[in-house]
């Protein structure tokens, strides 16, 4: 599972999707650490798109928190955005909702990072 990233100001989007499971969480969690620890240098926040995950197990549930645990260590913050209703509901029953901030849209998400990320987001949606 390759992850894409792209940057908003002082935000890293990073759009997750596929099923993320067992067979695949050792590279995504390797992934994901490399744009945590970018973000944290740079003094940003990770938003986690996860409109494409279709589906994330308990193997999955640890990568997030394993990121979690270092964003937080570096002083970053990984926020999340939305998610197809199958994951949401993974991530309540999980109590991954009351670890993680959760928005419905990315847009939501960057505007809780910062107001300039929310700003370079709409402009590049214009262009």
């Amino acid at each position: 599972m390759a992850l894409q990233a792209r940057r908003f100001a002082n935000a890293l989007v990073v759009d997750v999707s596929g099923r993320l499971d067992q067979d695949n969480c050792d590279a995504f969690r390797a992934d994901l650490m490399v744009h945590v620890e970018q973000s944290a240098h740079d003094g940003g926040s990770v938003v986690l798109d996860l409109s494409g995950l279709e589906y994330v197990s308990s193997a999955g549930l640890r990568c997030f928190m394993l990121a979690y645990r270092q964003a937080k260590a570096q002083h970053g913050r990984i926020l999340v955005g939305a998610l197809q209703p199958m994951v949401a509901e993974i991530f309540e029953i999980s109590h991954f909702n009351l670890v993680f901030q959760v928005f419905p849209t990315v847009r939501e998400a960057l505007a809780a990072a910062s107001s300039d990320a929310a700003a370079s987001y709409d402009k590049a949606a214009v262009a």
